[in-house]
């Protein structure tokens, strides 16, 4: 077939159409043309399986044919896109099989990567990595928890104003709490200020009310970019003053009129996302995205006590660059919120331990 289109396009020209074709012996009759009549149609012999077919209706006379649907090309390009795939999937065998002859390691390392949550472009990358090491797996650990980015200086000895914010449940005005109370142990509860532009949830202010009371500091309601900055002024003999934000899902396109307020007040701000440890990658990565135009300085990673997995939590941050400022695993106030560099805020080794746990004792889950 294809020698017989390459003779009728030499003898024709590029022009030229099929019009049909049909197996004669070991030999294909095709009829072509050029600038047709659709009569002709009409005229050209059809036969499945030695019978006689229907003519089918034609196009009106004079239109040209696609010579490009014609049955017999079609099934040739299914056949060629068919043996493309199989090439393509022997020749990826064979990339694999020398992978696994060079770096022996590097599959098993990858699967030990993805057991702990990691995703799959990260584990192969870290994968590579590490392959080639004396002790691969734990200089695989070692290179993730490297790639981890955490903020080096503490949010609570800076001054200046800092501002939560994050979808709704992930825990901010909780996490607030417990960065007042960590602030006041260390330099006076006389040094903080509490404002909220959360107008929306009654229970939320409330709370925020409450710690404030506690700690014998007062909290500001604002509502919009003006009444922040007039609440930031009246309040510029404060070293820190903390923010609650109304919570956002990611997906709600109010987000950045909602934050209007700590938008306008960008230059006098420093933003931290506050996300879940039990929220899923793909969710973690699209809250990520949705709040990326407050630039925020870091994260606050929240309910890490209730993660099955810290794994797309790591992912994430590695993924968009995002230094890690503290954790929270509990509801104590202040003893729950660990900064990030310390000892329980190692997320490679609470991720190991999450696994380990998993495996003692849910082994058929842990195993797939």
């Amino acid at each position: 077939m294809r020698r017989a289109m390459r003779q009728v396009r030499e003898q024709q020209g590029p022009d030229a159409v099929i019009l049909s074709s049909r197996r004669v012996g070991d030999e294909i009759e095709v009829v072509a043309a050029i600038d047709y009549d659709a009569s002709l149609l009409d005229a050209a012999p059809r036969c499945s399986a030695g019978r006689q077919q229907p003519k089918p209706e034609v196009a009106p006379p004079r239109e040209r044919s696609d010579w490009s649907r014609e049955p017999s090309l079609v099934d040739m390009k299914q056949e060629v896109a068919s043996l493309r795939k199989l090439l393509e999937s022997q020749l990826g065998s064979l990339t694999d099989n020398e992978t696994l002859r060079v770096q022996p390691a590097r599959p098993a390392i990858a699967q030990e990567m993805e057991s702990l949550g990691i995703s799959p472009a990260l584990a192969a990358e870290i994968a590579e990595t590490a392959a080639d090491q004396t002790a691969p797996v734990s200089a695989a650990l070692r290179d993730l928890q490297d790639r981890l980015p955490v903020m080096q200086r503490e949010i609570v000895d800076e001054p200046g104003a800092v501002a939560l914010v994050g979808p709704t449940g992930v825990g901010k005005t909780t996490t607030i709490a417990k960065l007042a109370a960590r602030f006041a142990l260390k330099h006076g509860a006389g040094q903080l200020g509490l404002v909220t532009t959360d107008g929306f949830r009654i229970g939320a202010q409330e709370q925020l009310l409450t710690f404030g009371r506690i700690l014998g500091v007062p909290v500001k309601l604002v509502r919009d970019g003006a009444e922040l900055t007039d609440t930031l002024a009246a309040m510029g003999d404060k070293r820190l003053v903390l923010i609650d934000s109304a919570g956002m899902g990611q997906r709600d396109r109010r987000i950045h009129a909602e934050l209007a307020a700590i938008i306008e007040n960008g230059d006098a701000v420093r933003v931290l996302l506050t996300l879940s440890a039990t929220a899923q990658r793909g969710v973690l990565q699209e809250t990520v995205a949705a709040f990326r135009a407050l630039d925020p300085a870091g994260c606050v990673l929240t309910k890490v006590d209730e993660a099955a997995s810290l794994g797309g939590a790591i992912s994430t941050l590695i993924a968009n660059e995002l230094p890690l400022a503290y954790i929270t695993d509990g509801q104590a106030v202040p003893e729950d919120l660990h900064r990030a560099g310390g000892k329980r805020c190692n997320l490679v080794e609470r991720a190991l331990e999450l696994k380990r746990d998993a495996e003692d004792h849910y082994p058929e889950v842990a195993h797939g």
